[in-house]
C-alpha cells in the first residue's frame, strides 16, 4: 500500500513510500538534504519495516528533536498502525 507522511521538525516536508507484507520500498523524501535522504532511502528500500524502525528511531539532527531518518521510522510506525 502507498503512504504519504507529513514530517515534523525536519527539513524534509514529506516522505512517500510503499509498505507491502511488512517490507518498505520506493521511499522518497520531499525536500531535505538530497544526498542524505537519498542515502537513507537506498539503505532502507527492500528491508523489513521493523528492522528500519529499530535502526533509525531516535536519531537526532543536531539540536533538533528528530531527523529525517527518525521521521522515516515514525512514518513506518504510523503506516503499520493504519494496516
Amino acid at each position: 500500500m502507498h503512504y504519504e507522511y507529513k514530517t515534523r521538525g525536519v527539513c524534509a516536508s514529506k516522505i512517500v513510500f510503499d509498505l507491502e507484507d511488512g517490507v518498505v520500498d520506493n521511499i522518497r523524501f520531499i525536500g531535505g538534504c538530497s544526498g542524505n535522504t537519498q542515502g537513507v532511502a537506498a539503505l532502507a528500500n527492500g528491508k523489513p519495516a521493523d528492522e528500519v524502525i529499530s535502526i533509525l528511531q531516535g536519531i537526532r539532527c543536531g539540536f533538533k528533536q528528530s531527523s529525517c531518518p527518525d521521521q522515516l521510522a515514525q512514518a513506518l510506525l504510523a503506516a503499520k498502525e493504519q494496516q
